[in-house]
C-alpha cells in the first residue's frame, strides 16, 4: 500500500515537471517568435512619422520666434524661413534645384560604390592575413581620422579640376571607413564558427563567402553607413573648394555661391538639402537594410 502511495506522489510530481517544463518552453517560444504581421498605419504614423515632423516643426517655430521677437534683427545672419522658402520657389522655378541636388548625388553614390568596390576586398585582405594587418592596418585607421578636405588641394594638383578629382577624394575619405568597418566585423566573428565552417570543407573564399561575411554583416554594414558619411562629406568638401563651369554646380558649389554673393538665404538652402539628402539617404537604403540583418539575426522584434 506504501509503494503504491509512493508510486502515484511520484508520477504526480513527474506530472507536474513535465507541465512546469512544457509551459517553460512555451513561454520562451513565444519570447522568440518574430511577429510577421504589417504593422498599422496608425501606429506607423504615431511612433516613425509624427516624432520627426514634430521635431521640423519646433526648430521652424523656434528659428521664426528669433526672427519675429528681434532676438537675430540682421537678415545677412540669419535669413527668416520664409526667405528660405523663397530661394527654394526661386530656385525650382528656375529649373535648378533638381540639378543641384542630382549633380552631387550622382557623384556621392558613384563615388561611394567605386569605394565599395575597393574597401571590401581590401578589409577581407586586412582582417585575414597577418602580415597584412600589421602592415596596413594602422594606416587605415589614419587615413580615416584624416579629415577629407585635406585631400582637396593634392587631388587638384594631381588631376585637375574634374570629376575624377572628385571621385579620388571621394575613395581616399571613405575606402578606410569601409574597410575598417568590414574588419571590425570580422573580428566579432565567433572563432566556432570558423571552425565549423573548416570542418563541413568551407575554407578559403568559400569560407570567407559563407562563414566569415554573414556573420561579419552586422559590422560590415556599419562600415558601409559610415562609409557613405565619409564619402559625403568628402564630396561637399570638394565641391566647396573645387570650382569650375565643367564641374557643374552641386550641394556645395551652391553652399560656396551663397558665401561669395553674401546670400545667407541661399546659405541655408544649400545647408538644408545637403542635410536632406544625407537623411533621405540613410532612411531609404541602410536603415532598411540594418532593420532587415538585425531581424533575421533576432535582434529586432516587430512589436
Amino acid at each position: 500500500m506504501a509503494s503504491t502511495d509512493t508510486t502515484v506522489a511520484k508520477d504526480g510530481r513527474d506530472g507536474r515537471d513535465r507541465h512546469d517544463q512544457a509551459g517553460v518552453e512555451a513561454g520562451l517560444d513565444a519570447l522568440d517568435t518574430v511577429q510577421t504581421g504589417r504593422t498599422p498605419w496608425r501606429t506607423t504614423l504615431v511612433q516613425k512619422v509624427l516624432p520627426p515632423v514634430t521635431a521640423i516643426v519646433l526648430v521652424v517655430a523656434v528659428w521664426q520666434a528669433l526672427i519675429s521677437f528681434g532676438v537675430v534683427d540682421d537678415p545677412s545672419k540669419l535669413p527668416s524661413p520664409g526667405d528660405v522658402w523663397s530661394e527654394v520657389e526661386s530656385a525650382w522655378l528656375k529649373g535648378d534645384l533638381i540639378g543641384y541636388i542630382w549633380t552631387s548625388v550622382s557623384r556621392g553614390l558613384l563615388g561611394f560604390l567605386l569605394a565599395l568596390s575597393i574597401g571590401t576586398p581590401l578589409g577581407l585582405l586586412v582582417a585575414r592575413v597577418r602580415f597584412v594587418r600589421a602592415a596596413i592596418g594602422p594606416i587605415l585607421s589614419g587615413l580615416q581620422s584624416l579629415p577629407s578636405v585635406a585631400w582637396v588641394p593634392p587631388a587638384v594638383i594631381w588631376l585637375g579640376l574634374n570629376n575624377q578629382m572628385m571621385y579620388a577624394v571621394i575613395l581616399l575619405g571613405a575606402v578606410p571607413s569601409i574597410a575598417n568597418g568590414l574588419v571590425s566585423g570580422v573580428n566579432q566573428v565567433p572563432p566556432l564558427f570558423l571552425r565549423a565552417g573548416r570542418t563541413m570543407g568551407a575554407t578559403g573564399l568559400k569560407g570567407t563567402w559563407h562563414i566569415v561575411m554573414p556573420a561579419a554583416l552586422p559590422g560590415y554594414l556599419g562600415g558601409l553607413k559610415q562609409g557613405w558619411a565619409f564619402s559625403w562629406r568628402s564630396l561637399m568638401a570638394a565641391e566647396i573648394i573645387a570650382s569650375s563651369p565643367d564641374l557643374g554646380v552641386g550641394l556645395g558649389q551652391l553652399l560656396e555661391n551663397g558665401r561669395n554673393t553674401s546670400s545667407m538665404s541661399m546659405v541655408f538652402l544649400a545647408i538644408l538639402l545637403i542635410l536632406t539628402v544625407g537623411i533621405a539617404i540613410d532612411l531609404l537604403i541602410f536603415s532598411p537594410l540594418e532593420r532587415r540583418v538585425l531581424r533575421s539575426r533576432g535582434l529586432l522584434v516587430k512589436s
